[in-house]
């Protein structure tokens, strides 16, 4: 099964083409095996396409390390802009992709080495993201883990974040509570967890706990999320650059929380992945 990999600020993914499969299925059994970092190829997950779409130029479907499937990913749909530039398939008009998590629209500048991304809407309806409890926006509430009270705002692009303001941002605490908050029972089909510190008024930094994936060196949804809240805050204007372990994005704001991101690329191999691993 041939594939190719990438990264986005360090998050990296597999690319495999649907014709590639060669009648493989790819349950979550194999989706382990293959991100798995000793027994794999290794990556953040896992990118499939193109699929067909009956409303976009082309579709996609985003797995997890841990063999769930994401609704949307902004580093993950920028490395597969940048997969379909390298088959050919794209150049430098504007295109559109499906995702579980909606439709995007996506450009490459002429390098390809900088994609950006329109998003889609930021909301922070507790309906949509979801967030158990009556129907409102989920703005500056506590939640208690080990005893500890965290002040979060919660914002779904597609899928579902848990941006938690503070001063300090220590990795190995957002690994203990990122790892909690992701399966906390107010978060009905778990969470992604960004701690963010404000900078100024044009920069936050971000950590990141990914669901399905664990610490996170970079991470396109995230950024959207963590500088939607910022703005929703009142803390940021809205052009805000993220910096996260991986490196730095930029986002755009709307005034109704419509996020373009934009950032880099790099193709890192290709490859063949052999049946024997599944044995």
């Amino acid at each position: 099964m041939k594939y190719s990999k990438y990264h986005a600020l360090g998050n990296d993914y597999i690319v495999i083409h649907p014709d590639d499969l060669e009648g493989l299925v790819l349950d979550e059994e194999k989706i382990i095996r293959i991100c798995h970092r000793n027994f794999g190829v290794g990556s953040d997950g896992i990118l499939l396409g193109p699929m067909h779409s009956s409303d976009c130029d082309f579709g996609l479907r985003i797995f997890n390390p841990d063999g769930s499937e994401a609704e949307k990913s902004g580093n993950g749909i920028r490395i597969f802009a940048r997969y379909l530039w390298d088959l050919g398939l794209v150049k430098e008009a504007p295109f559109t992709l499906s995702t579980p998590g909606g439709a995007v629209k996506a450009q490459l500048s002429k390098s390809a080495k900088s994609i950006r991304v329109d998003m889609g809407k930021v909301s922070f309806q507790s309906d949509e993201i979801p967030v158990k409890g009556p129907v409102r926006e989920v703005i500056n509430e506590t939640i208690i883990i080990d005893g500890k009270d965290l002040v979060f705002c919660a914002a779904t692009i597609g899928n579902p974040h848990c941006v938690i303001p503070c001063e300090n941002l220590e990795p190995m605490e957002v690994r203990r509570l990122g790892a909690q908050l992701e399966v906390h029972g107010w978060f009905p089909n778990r969470i992604n967890v960004q701690f963010m510190k404000v900078l100024d008024r044009n920069n936050i930094r971000i950590e990141i706990w990914e669901r399905g994936a664990g610490y996170t060196l970079a991470s396109g949804s995230s950024s959207s999320a963590s500088a939607a809240v910022a703005r929703k805050l009142g803390l940021c204007d809205d052009r805000i650059t993220v910096h996260m372990p991986g490196g730095i994005l930029e986002i755009e704001i709307a005034e109704d929380y419509a996020i373009t991101l934009t950032g880099p690329v790099t193709r890192v191999a290709k490859g063949e992945i052999f049946g024997e691993i599944f044995a």
